[in-house]
């Protein structure tokens, strides 16, 4: 309880601060300042999206690569800047409204959506994108305007992240249930496929879980299956339907952990918590640590991301009566 009271909304901008520092900081590594950054990063992440999302991308991919060095020294101050804007209070107004608008073009040139619009993503790979989260969060902890004996600092989270919470986990869900990625054999070789370029210990670690997850689908469980590549995964056929109750479990899990923040104070700190331990499981599996020792990381990725959500959400000490409020007007509303 103690805890919950701790959490305010300067809480969150000191810890969005200090992430934007350390975005700026990824993205002055020296591989950044190549090719490597648009044709390693971005482009990936424009594969497989309607002409809508990946024109521009392209478009600001073929800018890049004309003045490498220079447009990267500008993203890398931006976010360093941003992080130091939201870090002093005088200036931290400021800080956030960039961060809302840096965040939102990251999110599309950047990450692509989240790949939310190419439908083949998972939050277990970074849906629905870490800038977009940085862009609700900023929104979220916006000061709001003091009143008399009202501390800035001491003002809680916006109670509507609890909405979003939800939203994410449930749409996160759906993902995990549509075609390319609703079978054991999908979701293997994704993580293992995660593992190319990484380090030797990462990248052993992604290659052995995608093997037992291929493994919980395959027609044998011969020893061979179990040091396969991420290649041999994706070409290997699982019966039809074969344990497709791991499916409906990640499933299940997610939709249960959005839906917990509407629950009584104990299940909901309970689903956030579960969501918490399921962020970090996808940070090292199927995120790698947001790629951050590969030289090409510029962000930790989404599942931190969520973790800084739910502690949001923890800081919001009156979200059942808010809730409630929010419930009863909708209710006057209808009727």
């Amino acid at each position: 309880m103690i805890f919950h009271k701790r959490i305010t909304r300067r809480t969150i901008q000191i810890i969005l601060g200090l992430l934007w520092l350390l975005d700026g900081f990824l993205q002055f590594q020296p591989q950044m300042f190549t090719s490597n950054f648009t044709s390693r990063v971005i482009t990936p992440a424009s594969q497989g999206q309607p002409i809508v999302v990946a024109g521009p991308m392209h478009f600001f991919i073929h800018i890049f690569l004309l003045h490498p060095a220079i447009l990267n020294s500008f993203a890398a101050i931006t976010q360093v800047a941003l992080g130091v804007l939201i870090l002093w209070k005088r200036t931290t107004k400021i800080g956030l409204l960039g961060s809302m608008g840096w965040g939102l073009f990251v999110w599309w040139i950047g990450e692509g959506f989240g790949g939310l619009f190419g439908w083949h993503t998972l939050m277990l790979m970074g849906a629905p994108g870490a800038a977009l989260i940085y862009v609700i969060l900023a929104i979220a902890v916006f000061p709001k305007e003091s009143k008399k004996n009202d501390n800035k600092e001491n003002q809680n989270p916006a109670y509507w992240l609890a909405f979003v919470w939800a939203l994410f986990w449930i749409i996160g869900a759906i993902y995990q249930l549509l075609p390319g990625q609703n079978s054991v054999s999908d979701v293997s070789s994704m993580v293992a496929r995660n593992g190319l370029r990484q380090p030797g210990w990462l990248a052993s670690l992604d290659s052995h879980v995608g093997s037992f997850i291929n493994r919980l689908g395959a027609p044998t469980t011969s020893m061979a299956n179990m040091h396969m590549t991420a290649n041999q995964m994706a070409r290997m056929q699982t019966q039809s339907g074969a344990n497709y109750w791991f499916i409906l479990l990640v499933a299940s899990i997610q939709i249960l952990i959005g839906l917990s923040v509407f629950a009584t104070r104990y299940i909901r700190n309970t689903g956030i918590a579960l969501g918490v331990i399921a962020s970090l499981i996808f940070w090292v599996i199927g995120q790698s640590f947001g790629g951050i020792f590969t030289g090409l990381g510029t962000d930790p990725n989404s599942a931190i991301l969520f973790i800084v959500l739910a502690i949001a959400i923890l800081g919001c000490n009156n979200l059942s009566q808010k809730l409630s409020s929010f419930y009863g007007r909708i209710e006057r509303a209808i009727i």
